[in-house]
């Protein structure tokens, strides 16, 4: 699949739930308003239509949400996935997760054919972890994480890097996850969703950031990729990687590869665009993929160029209306 600019879509984003067990701040409003279950697509359905982009070439496949993992038989395609990465036509099935259901899933995911899972973790302080998720518990996280780990799974953590909140914990944390064998990386808040705070508060650039830590880390520039948007540097002093991801301050989209599917059929050809494609009419206009091949070439034939996010006090709407969970980030 090559769009309009050239570049091959080759990843696919999959959010099999808009329904998280976390309230972050800067992702969700406290009291949100879920998708009716009878709006999903079914587990096999979405396997379906996953199938359908590893036959147009998408190479891997990162499930998100939501929180995937809180998906009612959420296995069942995870099973289904990992039987094509056994066979070679799926190069990598990865895993976004806030960790609050790894110690549960953690040996079964390993088992079915995921090697590396993104644990999303913004702190390591219990009370500010339970404040910016609202009600999560920084213990079980953890004890998440201890078991990923214990099963053979290779972890990033990714933080949000928040103005006044976890900024002058970020090295520390940097330090715990190089410690631990996981890469880590920051990302840059994005104005998508009414949420209940000021995200000109919560704004933090990654240039500001990483010129902080310069001044107590070494940092060398890498060509390590995963297929996402991250750019890598070494720490010297920890051995590990550090990832930045900065849709704001600089876009990655020069080299955008992915487009994201909802849990309803919705097909975002960009993260920060409304314009989409209803691949659930196509999908169940027939049992032919046929048509559904064909909607899918329609929309990649749309994907834009890049994305227009903007944080300033002058435009204090979201740039895109729908929350993060929607998209799986």
């Amino acid at each position: 699949m090559i769009d309009p600019f050239g570049r091959m879509v080759s990843y696919l984003r999959v959010s099999v739930t808009d329904r998280c067990d976390f309230r972050c701040t800067y992702c969700m409003a406290e009291n949100m308003t879920f998708l009716p279950k009878k709006d999903l697509l079914t587990l096999e359905e979405l396997e379906r239509l996953c199938r359908a982009f590893i036959a147009k070439g998408v190479k891997k496949i990162r499930l998100t949400g939501g929180e995937p993992l809180v998906r009612k038989n959420i296995m069942h395609l995870v099973r289904a996935l990992g039987e094509r990465v056994k066979s070679g036509e799926l190069e990598e099935l990865t895993l976004t997760t806030n960790g609050s259901q790894l110690a549960r899933f953690a040996g079964e995911l390993a088992e079915a054919g995921v090697r590396r899972i993104n644990v999303s973790l913004d702190t390591l302080d219990a009370d500010k972890f339970r404040q910016i998720t609202r009600w999560g518990e920084l213990a079980r996280v953890m004890e998440g994480i201890d078991a990923a780990l214990a099963a053979g799974l290779k972890i990033k953590i990714n933080a949000v890097a928040l103005k006044g909140f976890n900024d002058a914990e970020i090295p520390a944390m940097i330090r715990w996850a190089h410690a631990r064998g996981m890469d880590f990386t920051v990302i840059e808040t994005m104005p998508m969703g009414e949420i209940d705070e000021d995200r000109t508060d919560q704004y933090l650039p990654l240039s500001e950031l990483r010129a902080a830590l310069e001044r107590q880390f070494t940092l060398s520039d890498i060509p390590y990729r995963t297929g996402g948007p991250a750019r890598y540097v070494e720490v010297q002093e920890t051995g590990g990687r550090l990832g930045f991801i900065t849709p704001m301050t600089h876009n990655f989209c020069e080299s955008c590869n992915r487009v994201r599917l909802t849990c309803t059929g919705t097909l975002y050809m960009c993260l920060g665009q409304n314009d989409a494609a209803d691949l659930r009419a196509a999908l169940r206009a027939s049992g032919d993929d046929a048509h559904l091949s064909a909607a899918i070439d329609e929309a990649i034939s749309r994907k834009p160029k890049g994305h227009d996010f903007v944080i300033d006090r002058t435009r204090n709407r979201p740039a895109v209306a729908r929350h993060m969970s929607v998209t799986g980030g």
